[in-house]
């Protein structure tokens, strides 16, 4: 069910290139992921079968994506987020501006749905 996708996953290169370039807003973010930083591991921009998530917790199969204004009503997200629920894992979205100007309450949501999670 949380298994990575590895026949169908993009190339290291691409997920590889992607952790190279983060937006300032994923590298915010990342900062309070990393090392454990809400109880659990994450990884970011980790390929998931023909996707690239921007972070990952396998742990909790809990993906989170940081979206820019283009994310707006996007099918292609809608399709992403059910292949991802097929697979056992729930995406949550953010607004890049709500991790600017509103990062504790990102972070909130974030161990809120972690503690949801919790396995029995």
């Amino acid at each position: 069910m949380s298994q990575r996708w590895a026949r169908t996953s993009p190339s290291s290169e691409i997920a590889r290139s992607l952790r190279q370039r983060m937006t300032p807003e994923e590298t915010l973010l990342w900062r309070h992921l990393r090392g454990k930083g809400l109880g659990v591991s994450f990884r970011r921009q980790e390929p998931m079968g023909r996707y690239v998530a921007d972070f990952v917790c396998y742990e909790r199969t809990l993906i989170i994506e940081l979206d820019g204004s283009q994310h707006l009503n996007s099918a292609a997200d809608r399709e992403r987020d059910a292949d991802m629920t097929e697979h056992g894992f729930e995406t949550l979205r953010f607004w890049n501006n709500e991790v600017r100007n509103n990062l504790n309450s990102v972070l909130e949501r974030i161990q809120q749905v972690l503690e949801a999670r919790r396995p029995l």
